[in-house]
C-alpha cells in the first residue's frame, strides 16, 4: 500500500497511546523489526487486541509487516508521521508569530 492510497488517517491511528506505544516500540526495535509475540507481551492485552491496533497502523501505512514461517514480523514506516510534523511545524510558526507580536505590544504599552 502507497501513502498516497491510506485506508486511515494518520492522525487518527496516533491518537490511541497503546498504537503511540506501539509506534515507539517498533521504532525502537534493534533489528528493525518486532515479531507479533514479542510486542504483545509488552502489553496487558491479548494478542487479539494487539493485532486489532497494527491493523489500524497498518491501514494509515505506519506499519508493516512479513511473515517469515508461521510468524508475523512488524516494522515502523515513519514517512505518513511527515503530516503530523509538518502540521505541528505550522502550528509552531503561529504561535512563536503571535507570541512575538504579543510581546511587542506588552513592550510598545511600556512606554
Amino acid at each position: 500500500m502507497n501513502e498516497n492510497n491510506k485506508l486511515r488517517d494518520v492522525f487518527d491511528a496516533i491518537a490511541d497511546p497503546t498504537r503511540r506505544r506501539l509506534i515507539r516500540l517498533l521504532a525502537e526495535a534493534e533489528s528493525g523489526e518486532i515479531p507479533l509475540h514479542e510486542l504483545t507481551s509488552q502489553f496487558d492485552m491479548g494478542r487479539t487486541a494487539i493485532s486489532k491496533h497494527l491493523v489500524i497502523l497498518k491501514e494509515a501505512g505506519l506499519v508493516l509487516d512479513r511473515k517469515v514461517g508461521r510468524e508475523t514480523r512488524y516494522r515502523l514506516n515513519a514517512a505518513p508521521l511527515r503530516e503530523i510534523q509538518d502540521w505541528v511545524a505550522f502550528y509552531s510558526k503561529f504561535w512563536r508569530t503571535n507570541l512575538l507580536r504579543l510581546n511587542q505590544l506588552l513592550e510598545e504599552e511600556d512606554i
